[in-house]
């Protein structure tokens, strides 16, 4: 721990913890009877996965737990194996050592790559679900499964609105949202509404929904075993099981930096939820991964080292062994109160703010996005955002780049050179320039071009502005040089020496096709070669 850990620190932490701890609970709860295999469940792999990841992983603030998409993996997971419990909690334990290894083999980077629309996309998802799952709990009705779900069944809600919870909502959010700093800095204002919001229920007998009984017992320890013949069905859900922790983990990482305005480590954190996953299938619970919500309750409530995941797995813990009983008296419009003023804060102002100025592009990623994550699938939104975002840069990048075909100017000669070039050669050495990156946004450009070429005896492709070149512009290239040489046109390839693409043409085969002299570094000397040529051709 950082020896500048401090008292103010610890107090943070520990209130963000205990915020986290009492959001994660009903959720613990309601996954694990959602995956079938028991609400307790859900408590042992909030524990183990909360505790484990906290310890072990690379984003300090970060709360991790069961979540909605992981359950649906986990859930699949009990259908194909109703009777088999060892091989149920095998796949969560392959799914936790895939996540070890894919830390090792330092996959965790490419997060680093999301573009902003996405992140902001999906940020701003996260808040108005958060806010449209709990409309029905503030207004007293049961709550739901899915936004959409939401959204149809609230004229239903609302037809049938339960005053007191919607008035016990009500004072809630007049705390977390008008509290002073000044006494927020000391006690977080949910904390506070949580305490007011309970204590207002009990002593006025208020006739609300609460969180209610809650399972108590250490759970038993044990190593999933299970038949070997099984692997094949095995292995495949614990990599889809793997990938989505990954995705979640990593994308709620991202988010945390955003609030936090710092940096995490991608592998370690992977390496930290494998290891929670690992834990949790030893002790029959559900597997886990990073958990925006509860990550951002803990940030908002002063969380700011691994402490506050530690608390959080702790209060769990805690509730398990017998505190239970004083959180069942928790009301659930409060709870709900506590998450508008979370869905509120997580919305990305700073884009809404520019959503006029910013690039149309941008805007169609972001709200792809946004559309997605609440309506249909968190993961699913990522990767159109992802995609959107890939071909749209693409597109910027491809339209940039300028391939263009000349005869060679007078001024790029000698003195010596140029009478002979205007009198004899009648633009028998022709250019090819690629300004920019030659890639497979940029290929169908360099194809357009070599009908322009037929006719003329020496050809260079000039590649000197080409800062790189991905496998597509190298096949490209290829395919161009055999045209020519299939239309008796001698090509030559000039490159810039010191980014590569030299070498790499020689690995490829670039010097058998085209020659010992076919490759150059210096533009002078392949003008002088292709005079060469004419003079002999």
């Amino acid at each position: 721990m950082d020896t500048s850990y401090s008292l103010k620190t610890f107090r943070g932490d520990l209130f963000g913890g205990l915020t986290a701890g009492i959001v994660a609970l009903p959720l613990a709860l309601a996954f694990g009877v959602a995956s079938g295999f028991g609400p307790v469940a859900g408590l042992y792999g909030a524990i183990a996965t909360g505790f484990f990841a906290a310890l072990a992983g690379g984003t300090p603030t970060q709360v991790s737990g069961p979540t909605g998409p992981m359950s649906v993996i986990f859930a699949a997971a009990v259908v194909t194996f109703p009777e088999d419990v060892a091989a149920v909690i095998g796949v969560v334990f392959l799914a936790g050592a895939l996540q070890i290894l894919f830390g090792y083999l330092r996959i965790g980077i490419f997060v680093r790559y999301i573009p902003y629309p996405v992140i902001s996309g999906f940020m701003s998802g996260i808040g108005v679900i958060i806010i449209l799952l709990q409309l029905h709990p503030l207004l007293g009705g049961a709550s739901v499964g899915s936004p959409l779900e939401a959204v149809l069944q609230l004229p239903a809600s609302i037809a049938h609105t339960n005053f007191f919870s919607l008035a016990l909502a009500v004072v809630t959010m007049a705390v977390v949202f008008f509290t002073p700093p000044k006494i927020s800095r000391t006690v977080p204002s949910p904390l506070l509404a949580l305490l007011a919001g309970t204590i207002l229920s009990v002593v006025f007998h208020l006739p609300v929904a609460t969180i209610g009984d809650i399972p108590t017992g250490l759970p038993d320890f044990a190593i999933p075993m299970f038949p070997i013949i099984l692997l094949p069905k095995v292995i495949p859900m614990a990599l889809a099981l793997a990938v989505l922790g990954v995705i979640d983990s990593l994308l709620t990482s991202v988010v945390a930096d955003s609030m936090t305005k710092s940096r995490h480590d991608s592998n370690k954190e992977l390496v930290g939820q494998g290891i929670g996953n690992i834990a949790a299938s030893f002790i029959g619970g559900l597997p886990g991964a990073g958990a925006t919500m509860r990550t951002v309750v803990n940030i908002k409530a002063g969380g700011t080292t691994r402490v506050s995941g530690i608390t959080h797995s702790l209060f769990l813990l805690a509730i398990l062994l017998g505190l239970g009983r004083y959180a069942a008296f928790i009301p659930l419009p409060v709870l709900a109160g506590i998450l508008m003023k979370v869905g509120t804060d997580i919305l990305d102002y700073r884009l809404l703010r520019m959503i006029r100025r910013i690039p149309r592009q941008d805007l169609t990623v972001m709200l792809a996005v946004f559309l997605i994550t609440v309506f249909v699938d968190l993961i699913v939104a990522v990767g159109v955002g992802i995609t959107l975002a890939s071909l749209m840069i693409t597109y910027r990048i491809s339209s940039q780049a300028e391939i263009d075909v000349k005869g060679v100017p007078h001024q790029e000669w000698h003195r010596d050179l140029e009478k002979s070039l205007e009198e004899e050669t009648r633009y028998g050495i022709r250019t090819l320039s690629v300004m920019g990156a030659f890639f497979f946004g940029t290929t169908a450009k360099m194809q357009e071009q070599v009908s322009r070429l037929i006719g003329t005896k020496v050809v260079i492709i000039n590649l000197l502005d080409v800062p790189f070149m991905d496998l597509s512009g190298f096949f490209a290239l290829s395919e161009m040089i055999d045209r020519l040489k299939f239309e008796n046109i001698k090509p030559i390839v000039v490159v810039k020496e010191n980014v590569g693409i030299r070498q790499q043409m020689i690995d490829m085969g670039y010097g058998d096709m085209l020659g010992a002299d076919g490759i150059h570094t210096d533009y002078n000397d392949a003008l002088h070669l292709a005079w060469e040529y004419l003079e002999e051709g």
